[in-house]
């Protein structure tokens, strides 16, 4: 049997590693073998279901994980910048590879550099330097008064779609389909009016669910829309960080490798009108970021 490393696990599941020794520690994860500190796990091993979303508040331990990191020492302006830009190549990495984009990892890295990547389309090249500029957007908006609206919203694809001037920050004007969904998007004429109504929705769900329910269940209706006619899921994943930037959490990156699960969780909305594995997925991936910065802090 092939065993990998912690490191490596934590990559693939999308979690952290300070996670998955606590997992493997509590013997959650089958045919683990222990060697000393170390930890082999098999490599085709599941990811096992996180309890900790499950009980009757589940939200309970990340508002008590934020809280936490607020009244501990604050990082510098310096490891701040640099946490930021080990987690602007990941993010944009993965956010385009879902989408189809066939850069690496490293070639990200090096495109988000200046460097081109031979043999590698122009069109993967400019949808990371778009991401890239769209997360930048993102993190300078998170911190000032600027209301959540459609301006903003347009502002943000504008970026991602780089490569397509001619579609870039502007509704579609035409009908579409998302292959094997259980949803169609609205009519194009529909999509002014459903935008008013999901952002008028949206703040009106403030007051009554928690913030990861309500960006969870933002992020399942934007998609169903699809606004625009390429870039919707790269600007709805970029709309998901800065509302939760905005409310005190880490932003988050979906994993490349969750995209099955991620796109199952739409499934589940839409064809069983259950939010749930959306905020699941959600709630893990803040989770995971708060223990990262926990842990970077405590052994400062």
């Amino acid at each position: 049997m092939e065993y990998v490393k912690i490191s490596q696990m934590a990559e693939k599941w999308g979690i952290s590693a300070r996670r998955i020794r606590v997992l493997c520690a509590e013997n959650k994860i089958p045919g683990v073998i222990r060697k000393g500190n170390l930890y082999m796990i098999p490599a085709d091993a599941q990811k096992p279901v996180d309890g900790r979303f499950s009980n009757t508040n589940p939200f309970a331990e990340i508002e008590n994980k934020k809280q936490k990191l607020s009244e501990l020492r604050p990082l510098t302006p310096g490891e701040i910048q640099r946490l930021r830009e080990e987690f602007m190549v990941e993010f944009t990495y993965n956010s385009n590879a879902i989408e189809g984009n066939t850069l690496t990892l490293k070639e990200t890295a090096m495109v988000l550099e200046g460097i081109t990547i031979d043999q590698k389309p122009m069109k993967d090249h400019l949808e990371a330097v778009g991401h890239r500029d769209a997360f930048l957007y993102v993190q300078e908006i998170a911190t000032q008064k600027v209301d959540f609206s459609e301006y903003v919203i347009k502002n943000i694809h504008s970026l991602v779609l780089i490569n397509r001037p001619e579609d870039k920050g502007s509704y579609r004007k035409i009908p579409v389909r998302i292959m094997g969904a259980f949803t169609e998007p609205v009519q194009p004429y529909m999509i002014e009016p459903k935008m008013t109504e999901l952002l008028i929705k949206n703040e009106n769900r403030k007051s009554k669910m928690t913030d990861i329910e309500r960006i969870a269940l933002f992020h399942l209706e934007f998609e169903g829309i699809h606004p625009f006619i390429d870039g919707n899921g790269r600007t709805g994943r970029l709309i998901m960080n800065l509302d939760l930037i905005r409310n005190g959490y880490p932003p988050i990156n979906v994993k490349f490798t969750d995209r099955k699960r991620y796109y199952d969780a739409f499934d589940a909305y839409y064809r069983d009108n259950n939010p749930t594995p959306m905020t699941t997925i959600i709630a893990e991936y803040v989770d995971t970021r708060l223990d990262e910065y926990l842990a970077i802090i405590e052994i400062r």
